[in-house]
């Protein structure tokens, strides 16, 4: 049985999730101001506590934004312009606890090829005596090597890697904690969904590198047996990396020209799924033009693609989850994409790197363990309000083995129309054999 990890509370997000690749630039750390007011709210609160045993029971619970300590929690991510939504919520979590608690890193934006500079950049975070947690989101190539040298230097400090680029097996033996998006239930679930909304075809949009990866690899497995379950077709199509010499606008302008043909070959009744982020937008613009479906992204949020395919200004919604995904369901529905368009509430981007900064803070102050799943959708629930959450322990596929210090997780998929409706993934089960396909 999977675990329904129940129903999310609390503060707003922002922005557009990139994946972490581009073009090359210089590591950084950076701070902002402390929030003060908190500062003398916890004082304040430590002082009537003093008198009141009641009252301090009360504002323990409240007062989530003050910590316990004087340690500090790094967070490292790639930049804005690569991972804007991974670097706001980062930025999001200092905001709360104020730079003298929070210290943010950014890796190289060409990190495949400044493999140095990522180890060094996450390794120089142990050097602040005080430090006591370190969380990369997205851990790319280099993190377990950079968390192997943490251990050997400080093994105190909590090592917390987000959506890994790395197998699974290898971060999770450097790491403490590994919190990934769950690719084997999705895998099932974009299926079943796109089925109960009627279609009889689904098409994945990829490239051999990302193929390479086990992550990836595993998923179009699951997807493929789940087609054969529902009685769907499963085609792959193939398209052009953006790291490679056509660069982001020659992969763009590839899946712009196709898509009317694969709708036309496939038909109306197609679903659409790519794996990478700069492909998604062409992807939606040509879907809203010419019929098809697409369930949700690879890492889901309705500041990926979106926008732009429909051509959106979102400033003024900035930070509102609420009002950022009313403004794109409207447009969506006035270009006829009712029923036929989804994504998740919430930035999966911004919620990992909050959400597990939280949970670190939440373990090191002795309110949660760090294995414990509900610990951890408790502290995503901090940074996803309203929103349903699922997960479970990776399972090894060529032993079956589950690990116990990583973890698969899922937002509930939003299918936009009017109205729209939340699809109930979060509350499926998924069939025990989808765990070891491959």
């Amino acid at each position: 049985m999977r675990k329904l990890i129940g129903v999310m509370t609390a503060t707003v997000m922002l922005s557009t999730m990139l994946m972490a690749c581009g073009n090359s630039g210089a590591a950084t750390i950076e701070t902002v101001e402390e929030d003060t007011a908190q500062t003398e709210t916890a004082a304040d609160t430590n002082e009537d506590a003093a008198t009141d045993e009641t009252a301090d029971a009360e504002t323990s619970e409240e007062a989530t934004e003050v910590a316990s300590g004087d340690y500090h929690i790094g967070i490292v991510t790639g930049s804005v312009s690569q991972s804007e939504d991974d670097r706001r919520g980062a930025e999001a979590f200092q905001a709360k606890y104020g730079e003298d608690r929070v210290i943010l890193a950014t890796y190289p934006d060409n990190f495949t090829e400044e493999l140095e500079t990522t180890i060094q950049t996450i390794v120089n975070l142990s050097d602040d005596a005080d430090m006591k947690a370190i969380i990369v989101n997205q851990a790319i190539p280099g993190t377990t090597e950079a968390f192997r040298q943490i251990k050997e230097r400080r093994p105190d400090i909590i090592c917390i890697a987000g959506e890994s680029h790395e197998d699974l097996p290898e971060i999770g033996s450097a790491a403490d904690l590994v919190c990934n998006n769950d690719f084997v239930a999705r895998g099932y679930l974009i299926i079943r969904t796109a089925h109960e909304l009627g279609c009889d075809t689904f098409v994945h949009i990829s490239f051999p590198r990302h193929l390479s990866y086990e992550t990836m690899s595993r998923r179009v497995a699951i997807m493929k047996a789940a087609c054969e379950e529902f009685g769907m077709e499963f085609v792959m199509e193939s398209a052009p990396d953006p790291t490679t010499d056509v660069g982001v606008p020659g992969a763009q302008a590839y899946i712009a020209e196709h898509v009317p043909e694969w709708v036309e070959k496939y038909g109306q009744n197609s679903a659409y799924f790519c794996t990478n982020d700069a492909h998604t937008e062409p992807l939606l613009r040509g879907l809203l033009e010419n019929g098809g479906y697409f369930i949700e992204a690879d890492l889901p949020s309705p500041l990926m693609g979106y926008p732009g395919a429909l051509g959106l200004d979102l400033t003024e919604e900035a930070g509102d989850f609420e009002k950022i995904l009313a403004k794109v369901e409207s447009a969506v529905v006035e270009k006829g994409g009712a029923g036929r368009f989804g994504t998740w509430a919430y930035s999966y981007g911004y919620t990992v790197s909050a959400g597990l900064a939280q949970h670190a803070m939440n373990v090191i102050d002795g309110k949660s363990e760090l294995t414990n799943i509900d610990d951890i959708s408790k502290a995503y629930e901090v940074f996803s309000p309203g929103a349903a959450w699922n997960g479970s322990n990776y399972t090894n596929a060529d032993t079956g083995v589950k690990a116990d210090n990583t973890f698969l997780i899922y937002q509930d998929t939003y299918i936009m129309g009017d109205p729209g409706k939340y699809m109930g993934s979060t509350e499926v089960e998924v069939p025990e054999k989808y765990f070891t396909t491959k």
